[in-house]
């Protein structure tokens, strides 16, 4: 008998399976896949730490969370500065000086913003849509050519058809930094984001290939108590219907040559375009092995964004009002499963960044053990 089942080994799971047996706890992991690490999953191929499930750049302004992981991963110092590619036409992502002075030939932040105001005057009111709020933040210009078709592939809807509030904040900067996220730490687990899970698995049994919802009375009989990682609807049995996600399908490939595009991200920003982005792995880490050497391949992963059928990965939450309401319906029969934790991504239908996954798990497990501080 265990003290605790836990279902999944992405971030969640594997926090709380390493909190529990630190406090003393007996805990089995089960992982429907043929490996760990969930979605942040990485694999290595031809010397090149590949994320398996889309690119996963780790990014927090907590020291707490920034402390507790690098006990696991020593991260190096990749800074997020992608590109956005435009029928051909490259500009820098977020939208900063050096985007405003490719889009419109101006030099000083001054003119940068006179640009912008001038062409947020288009919308009086208070925006009814996606489309609206985007000119209403930086204009008809950038949201021609880098909001409108990646939006679009991205949430497979016109941006008139999506809510304001998708988009309620952009990252406009009258500076030339072009550091995505403007967070005091950031980088990438060297040696990849699996030998980071694989430290915090350390010492608890894991059963891999083994599908909880299809084995749950045998497996449910082995524990005290269940932390359930999985899709909150799935575990119901869709009872109450089918929550909606967008998922993404991968096309990688391994390129003879050195170097594709020269950057670990580049969005495809026009709507002819199939794909939302293009990421490059080798980049993630400057293009060397863990020995600092050059690698003379690479490989590549094309995203393509869809509507979620059952049987495929769920990726981004549709947080919708229509969903935001079945969810709390949800929630309400997840809290009278009284020996079950839901945690994570899709146990709580919340796009999580991987530092708020982290968060999450580390406060559950202070109720759960009292031992964290």
């Amino acid at each position: 008998m265990y003290d605790y089942l836990v279902v999944g080994s992405g971030l969640y799971g594997a926090i709380f399976a390493h909190e529990a047996k630190a406090s003393g706890k007996s805990v089995l992991v089960v992982e429907k896949r043929p490996n760990i690490a969930g979605n942040v999953y990485t694999e290595k191929r031809e010397g090149i730490q590949v994320h398996r499930y889309g690119a996963h750049i780790f990014h927090t302004n907590n020291k707490k969370v920034w402390d507790y992981i690098t006990g696991f991963a020593e991260f190096n110092r990749f800074t997020n500065s992608p590109v956005a590619n435009y029928k051909g036409e490259l500009y820098s992502l977020p939208f900063n000086m050096y985007t405003f002075n490719k889009m419109w030939g101006v030099v000083t932040p001054e003119e940068a913003q006179a640009k912008i105001e001038e062409q947020r005057k288009e919308i009086i009111g208070e925006p009814k849509n996606l489309e609206e709020q985007a000119i209403s933040l930086v204009g008809r210009d950038i949201y021609e050519k880098l909001i409108k078709g990646y939006t679009e592939k991205q949430w497979g809807r016109d941006c008139k058809d999506l809510p304001a509030f998708i988009i309620k904040r952009l990252p406009v900067r009258l500076t030339f930094d072009n550091n995505y996220f403007n967070a005091l730490y950031q980088g990438i687990p060297m040696g990849g984001y699996t030998k980071m899970v694989e430290n915090l698995l350390e010492g608890i049994e894991v059963r891999l290939n083994t599908d909880y919802l299809e084995n749950k009375k045998e497996l449910d009989a082995l524990a005290k108590k269940v932390v359930y990682t999985g899709p909150i609807d799935a575990y119901f049995d869709y009872e109450l219907g089918y929550l909606e996600y967008r998922s993404v399908r991968f096309e990688t490939e391994t390129l003879d040559k050195p170097n594709f595009q020269g950057n670990a991200a580049v969005n495809y920003t026009d709507k002819e375009t199939p794909w939302t982005r293009i990421i490059e792995h080798k980049w993630f880490e400057f293009g060397k092995d863990e020995n600092g050497e050059e690698l003379p391949k690479t490989i590549i992963s094309r995203e393509y964004s869809s509507e979620w059928k059952p049987g495929e990965e769920p990726y981004y939450p549709v947080n919708n009002e229509k969903n935001v309401a079945l969810y709390a319906r949800y929630k309400e029969m997840a809290e009278k499963e009284n020996k079950v934790i839901f945690g994570g991504r899709l146990g709580e239908y919340k796009y999580y960044d991987m530092d708020q996954v982290i968060l999450a798990a580390l406060e559950r497990c202070e109720k759960e053990f009292n031992q964290i501080k």
